[in-house]
């Protein structure tokens, strides 16, 4: 047996068994759609040629037509914008770019007007080389009010030299110099003169200009002594930052964060015990001094992230790897395989989703919900290389539109927005994930009424296919896929048992996925969804009680009949359906 593990295992298990077992989650949320928008890429409303918040606000409409009931931001908190927002200098200022604080205070105001609800990005693990913190931390050592705000060195542990070694990211005559960086996937060294009164090394968290903020190490080795345990006085200092991080943006009518990095906090912290305690402290702290505000995860193990205290965890690709592989296909990059699912081929599988999919759900029912996305900041977009047909596109909005848990809508997948290739690196971007971050796509004008600076002065390039892929194109064509988007929406808000609570189950051959049939169950009655975004029509029959089927809603041509054998189901390729069983 491996007794560590099984220790490991014990710890996690006391940890959530001592969470409260009543769910903090507040009412809104049970029935919530997101909408997921990157400031710098939605509205412009000073003809600079970024976005901002103003701009937002002047789309707030918008946002209301399609059916949604909260928006989550990227970083809007002051950058130095080397990684697209998240290496943040000042955690309580608004970047210059975006506006001032109290544009904060005008969007929540009028996003509430409308019944929508306001969440930011909190990077809790981590600020910029550039923030206030860091640079006191290293310049004025010991003295400095944030000298264990993070964690610094005077040399790299060996295990980390190997580890440099293995991946050739430095040669070896280099480790140790002043003055050369030093990377790992969690040390950096850099030594200005700065240093002088603190130390040759410091942990990064991802990128060299984001300094890991410290959290403590859950199993400090007492030969190194930046090691701090969890309860010493810097980590414990940090924490109360993050509070007031927090506080200082509640106090302005936000609802909620979705955190970054969520699980990433405490060092050495096998099976994240000490990260889940982290978090269960913060939910209690928040459910006393601000009850109803909403915490999202970018944890991607909802068994863990959800009963620390988080009302909602993204479902990330890398650890549920099922997910990727119906949306993009096995070992995805910048296209959409033939091997994904949700692909013309009809090669992609299901099985290693659905798994997943149903033991995550299984197991966290009593905590909160687990988040399924059409695309993000970071991902794809639902039309990449490899799909880029309409009716595809409306395939796999059925299909999130009619999942348990809280889906986010990334803003412009609702208007087919192309992930285009080639495009420049801006921020940080890189190539792969510039296609997801392109201006909003409102209209056919030279800058697609995103902004009044000319096109060339855009964030970055935009392509509408001759004006197809605008809101002001798809919103007067009632088959666009805007318009799917808006009807499903309507449906999920209208049937609460097609919303987040309804019990699930794939009632199809997980073998033959061809079509892909699931059903909704709850107080509404019951479901059918049906999908099949293979390009060939495709048949199965399945078992399920009733006297009559009703289309409520589909894309696509699908005929349904009871036989003695169940229920026979035939749907025509790149199509899908909404039925409620009679």
């Amino acid at each position: 047996m491996n007794f560590k593990r099984f220790f490991i295992c014990c710890a996690i298990s006391s940890v959530l068994f001592n969470v409260s077992s009543h769910r903090t989650t507040p009412e809104w949320i049970h029935n919530a759609v997101f909408y997921d928008i990157y400031p710098s890429s939605f509205m412009d409303s000073d003809g600079n040629g970024i976005g901002d918040l103003n701009g937002i606000i002047s789309r707030l409409d918008y946002v209301k037509s399609l059916g949604v009931d909260a928006i989550w931001m990227n970083p809007i908190f002051e950058s130095g914008w080397f990684d697209g927002g998240y290496d943040i200098i000042d955690f309580y200022k608004v970047d210059p770019r975006f506006g001032k604080n109290s544009d904060v205070t005008r969007l929540v105001e009028e996003a509430h007007k409308r019944g929508l609800k306001v969440c930011l990005d909190l990077v809790a693990g981590h600020s910029s080389n550039k923030s206030g913190w860091f640079k006191k931390a290293a310049a004025e050592g010991r003295d400095s009010q944030y000298a264990d705000y993070y964690i610094f060195s005077d040399t790299i542990p060996e295990e980390e030299l190997i580890h440099i070694q293995k991946r050739n990211e430095l040669p070896n005559p280099e480790i140790g110099k002043r003055g050369k960086w030093v990377e790992t996937y969690k040390v950096l060294g850099k030594a200005p003169d700065s240093f002088d009164k603190r130390a040759n090394y410091y942990w990064k968290n991802f990128y060299p200009c984001q300094p890991a903020l410290n959290y403590g190490y859950a199993d400090p080795d007492p030969n190194n002594p930046w090691e701090q345990p969890v309860d010493a006085p810097g980590p414990k200092a940090v924490r109360r930052e993050l509070k007031n991080i927090m506080a200082y943006w509640f106090d302005r009518g936000v609802d909620g964060f979705r955190v970054d990095m969520a699980s990433s906090l405490v060092k050495k912290d096998q099976g994240h015990v000490e990260t889940i305690r982290l978090w269960q402290e913060m939910r209690d702290w928040i459910d006393r001094e601000y009850p109803g505000k909403v915490l999202i995860s970018e944890w991607g193990i909802p068994k863990e992230s959800l009963p620390s205290g988080f009302d909602v965890d993204f479902n990330m690709l890398k650890k549920r790897p099922g997910y990727a592989e119906i949306m993009w296909g096995a070992g995805h990059s910048k296209e959409v395989g033939d091997n994904a699912y949700f692909e013309k081929s009809g090669k992609g599988i299901i099985k290693n989703f659905i798994n997943e999919f149903e033991s995550d759900l299984d197991s966290t029912r009593s905590h909160g919900y687990i988040a399924l996305m059409s695309s993000n900041h970071d991902v794809n977009r639902l039309n990449s290389e490899g799909r880029n047909l309409p009716d595809e596109i409306k395939t796999c909005f059925t299909f999130l539109l009619t999942m348990p848990g809280v889906p986010f809508i990334h803003y412009g997948d609702e208007i087919m927005m192309r992930n285009v290739r080639g495009l420049p690196n801006v921020e940080g971007s890189r190539e792969i994930r510039s296609g997801t971050r392109t201006p909003m796509q409102w209209d056919n004008s030279e800058s697609v009424g995103f902004s009044t600076a000319s096109h060339e002065k855009l964030y970055l390039p935009t392509f509408t296919d001759n004006g197809k892929l605008t809101v002001s194109v798809q919103n007067e064509d009632p088959n666009s896929v805007l318009n799917h988007v808006r009807n499903l929406n309507s449906l999920r808000h209208k049937y609460t048992t097609l919303a987040n609570d309804g019990d699930w189950e794939t009632i199809s051959d997980p073998e033959h996925p061809y079509p892909w049939v699931y059903t909704r169950t709850g107080n509404d009655g019951k479901f059918i969804v049906v999908l099949n975004p293979c390009n060939k029509s495709s048949e199965t029959t399945v078992d399920i009680p009733g006297n009559s089927i009703e289309k409520l809603l589909g894309n696509g041509k699908i005929d349904t009949k009871y036989t003695k054998k169940g229920l026979k189901v035939k749907i025509g390729g790149l199509s899908s359906a909404v039925l409620r069983v009679r």
